[in-house]
């Protein structure tokens, strides 16, 4: 069995804009990731990374092409499919930790497990290890704002990886960051990855995290090429 756990297929993507009218962002993008591995998406501003991270996250839709993830291909299905394979499957991580101001930090990474279907007991505990694995489970019981930068955005990390998620999506996850916190963030996302077995795809403007990952792309033109 293939151990291929994201597979993106021709796509492409085209935009109405008022001037010069039609601009095609995507043409004809392949990629694939496998189970463990982290590679990182680098691409000038504007070219068209947050698209594909949305379309290959199944928050937008391609015009062309597919994207399976699991051995499922989601292209065309309906938003509730496409609800369900985002909410079990994917994991979200932004530049912004986006956390839920009014949640402490546990109901912050118990909140997503909930939605799943997940008991309240079993959603704590996963919580509780999640935060523990980043270092930040003394912080549990605070709210966001309480919180450094570095560790909202380890929670949201946690967040993110609540349901067992095959692929993991990160824009700019340490964009936000000084120097000196970015690299010990990193470390422990790198870390969840790597424990955790999943496909990571890493979208970064600094080099030398990119260069860290297991490999690199970038995106140009519409096209993905692999960086040597």
């Amino acid at each position: 069995m293939s151990d291929v756990t994201l597979r993106l297929q021709g796509l492409t993507k085209t935009y109405l804009q008022g001037t010069p009218g039609e601009v095609q962002v995507l043409r004809g993008v392949d990629l694939e990731l496998r189970a463990g591995e982290a590679v990182a998406l680098v691409a000038p501003s504007g070219a068209g990374k947050s698209t594909l991270l949305h379309i290959t996250g199944l928050l937008d839709t391609p015009d062309a092409g597919a994207v399976e993830i699991g051995g499922q291909n989601a292209t065309g299905k309906g938003d509730r499919t496409r609800t369900a394979i985002r909410r079990q499957d994917v994991g979200f991580v932004y530049q912004f930790h986006h956390l839920l101001p009014e949640f402490t930090a546990l109901e912050n990474v118990v909140l997503p497990q909930l939605a799943n279907g997940a008991s309240a007991s079993r959603a704590q505990d996963r919580a509780l290890s999640l935060l523990d694995r980043v270092g930040v489970a003394a912080r549990a019981g605070h709210r966001p704002a309480a919180l450094s930068g570095g560790e909202q955005q380890r929670v949201a990390f946690c967040r993110a990886l609540a349901n067992a998620p095959r692929v993991l999506l990160a824009d700019e996850p340490t964009g936000n960051l000084d120097p000196d916190t970015s690299d010990q963030v990193f470390a422990a996302l790198m870390a969840l990855v790597r424990e955790a077995g999943l496909s990571a795809l890493i979208a970064t403007h600094n080099l030398d995290l990119a260069a860290r990952m297991d490999r690199m792309v970038r995106l140009d033109g519409g096209v993905l090429r692999p960086v040597a």
